[in-house]
């Protein structure tokens, strides 16, 4: 017998629309902005909406996830936790979470996930948690195949969520100050001023300038569309695309893209299974180079390597086009296999690698009319960066996803019983009173035609029998008023046998991985303080955002600049014609040092007075 492990899909939600939306494209669970106290600010939601969304989604056995993972100031826990007790009336299934003064409150017995703020990159800091009492952790975007696997051989029974789709932090998730160093918006407590998007010149030690003008910090985003199966083995349980201030357009598209990849994957691996239920059809062909993208990488999964950063722009390039073969008065003519829509918006990098774009306004075989002519040469290669035809495509409904029901008619002694099935085992009897009268046609193909009317539900009949043991007679309208009858009893029994984890966290006390705290463990209130000292912390500082560290380092990240210069000592061997230290310079004239610890393999980012 094959142990089969729930495998979910995990997309993001901006707003209910959004949510829904995700759930009907394929979605095995959703994850949304709490009302307050989210890791994005701009991306907050009613409890009336997330309410609508979980009943929505519990209708499939999907789940939804509310993310309450920023860290909290101490008059802030009284009202966290009463919005935390609201969430669990409203049937949420878990709670993503990063201030560990949480867990110091009164909490109802609703299941937490440590988010990836928490930076959860080692053996020993998800063993930990596992121990606490997470029931998910998510794990830092920078770990490879090996490093995910080996978690997952430390803690086999911890489920683990990793992002496989959407933009990417330069910085290790939740050790990043430099907006709230720059900005006064602090990244830990969802307001990142995205700073690692901005351009800069970056110079040496002398001044003397090595790069100018380019988006040295912004990375391509991730795409791990192709890598599933192996993240699967490697112990992934839950794989995540990010986008939780993305449009309902991203969402539709790439929840469906990565549904269906996913479910060839269990069609050829049984010990994989889908962690919801309900087929999705869809009403387009998912296309992930239709959606937001600066280009695509799968980081450090498998090596260090050139494909992950973006220098020359942080914004959306789209799909490649074609090359402009000529411009003439109002019009230029493309050379390229694919062809535009009126109202494309188009994009090109220009001779100094800056983006530019114009709006499409007709199309005559391979002509561009744009709106206003750009100032382009031929030979310069053409992004669409927006699909009209695609983008009308996902403004309509573009997907219904439906649970497949067996539906049995059949006499009894006092008239008919209906009975619905669904593919979870749910299954309802309604029974209709009425004094059998024999039809003068045969009846069965009119009886099976009628109950196979489900339209507007969320069901679809997988086979329907007629048990009778003559050509009996039932009027249409009887007949649908039983099928209306059946159809909501097992709405309501699928609303009552719907699983909802209760899990209270276990009073522990066993050791954190290390001894002490510094600013990085972003401790920002006396809870939080309290519940590091109960599991053996020694010396705990306070966070960045409460007490700013003269000369602290701002950023880690994994990503190099010396390596993508091709001056790494470790992979190239090369000597720098450059004087260290490097500096990156904003275009406000604010200098940030460049330090390389290889030992790490990581580049630290420093503020300069």
């Amino acid at each position: 017998m094959i142990k089969q492990r729930k495998i979910e899909l995990l997309a993001p939600a901006k707003n209910l629309e959004c949510g829904i939306a995700a759930i009907d494209h394929g979605a095995d669970a959703v994850y949304i902005g709490a009302p307050r106290f989210g890791a994005r600010a701009a991306a907050g939601n009613s409890l009336e909406d997330i309410t609508a969304l979980v009943q929505h989604a519990h209708l499939y056995n999907a789940r939804i996830y509310v993310t309450v993972n920023t860290i909290l100031r101490d008059e802030e826990l009284k009202e966290t936790e009463q919005m935390i007790w609201d969430l669990y009336r409203a049937g949420v299934d878990a709670l993503i979470v990063q201030d560990m003064g949480l867990l110091e409150l009164n909490l109802p017995p609703i299941p937490l996930h440590a988010s990836t703020q928490m930076d959860n990159r080692t053996p020993q800091k998800v063993k930990f948690l596992a121990e606490t009492g997470f029931r998910q952790v998510v794990l830092a975007r920078e770990l490879s195949l090996m490093e995910i696997s080996e978690i997952h051989q430390v803690c086999p029974e911890v489920p683990l969520e990793v992002f496989v789709h959407g933009a990417l932090c330069v910085s290790y998730s939740g050790q990043c100050y430099v907006s709230q160093a720059c900005f006064g918006r602090s990244a830990n407590r969802g307001e990142c001023a995205q700073f690692c998007r901005l351009a800069f010149d970056m110079v040496d030690a002398d001044g003397k300038p090595i790069m100018k003008n380019k988006h040295l910090l912004s990375l391509k985003d991730l795409n791990q569309s192709e890598d599933l199966e192996k993240l699967l083995d490697a112990g992934a349980s839950s794989l995540k695309i990010e986008g939780r201030l993305k449009d309902v357009s991203y969402v539709k598209n790439v929840t469906a893209y990565y549904r269906q990849k996913l479910d060839a994957v269990f069609k050829r691996r049984k010990e994989y299974i889908r962690a919801s239920s309900g087929m999705v059809k869809l009403e387009f062909k998912p296309q992930l180079n239709k959606s937001f993208s600066r280009g695509s990488t799968n980081y450090f999964l498998y090596e260090r390597n050139k494909e992950m950063f973006s220098f020359d722009t942080p914004k959306s390039l789209g799909e490649e086009m074609g090359m402009v073969k000529e411009i003439r008065g109002n019009y230029l003519t493309v050379a390229g296999v694919k062809s535009f829509n009126n109202g494309d918006g188009v994009c090109y990098l220009d001779e100094t690698g800056k983006l530019q774009g114009f709006r499409v306004n007709r199309v005559e075989n391979n002509k561009l009319f744009p709106q206003e002519m750009p100032r382009i040469k031929p030979r310069t290669v053409l992004y669409r960066n927006f699909d009209q035809e695609f983008e009308r495509l996902m403004s309509r409904k573009s997907a219904e996803r439906k649970l497949s029901i067996a539906i049995t008619l059949a006499e009894n002694n006092f008239g008919f019983t209906l009975t619905l099935t669904d593919e979870d085992d749910n299954s309802v009897s309604v029974i209709l009173e009425r004094e059998k009268e024999l039809a003068r046609t045969p009846q069965k193909e009119n009886l099976c035609t009628q109950l196979g009317k489900l339209g507007n539900t969320p069901f679809e009949a997988s086979g329907i029998n007629i048990e009778f043991s003559d050509n009996w007679f039932i009027p249409a309208s009887m007949l649908a008023e039983l099928r209306r009858n059946g159809i909501e009893k097992l709405l309501e029994a699928r609303r009552i046998n719907y699983h909802q984890e209760l899990y209270r966290l276990p009073e522990t006390h066993h050791a954190f991985p290390v001894s002490e705290l510094t600013y990085l463990g972003n401790v920002m209130n006396d809870d939080a303080a309290s519940f590091y000292k109960n599991h053996g912390v020694q010396r705990i500082a306070p966070a960045y955002e409460k007490t700013p560290v003269e000369g602290a380092a701002l950023m880690f990240c994994k990503h190099c600049l010396r390596y993508s210069m091709g001056w790494c000592p470790t992979h190239h061997k090369v000597r720098s014609p450059f004087k260290e230290p490097y500096y990156l310079v904003s275009s406000d004239g604010k200098r940030f040092r460049l330090e390389f610890d290889c030992k790490q393999c990581q580049m630290k980012v420093y503020a300069e007075k």
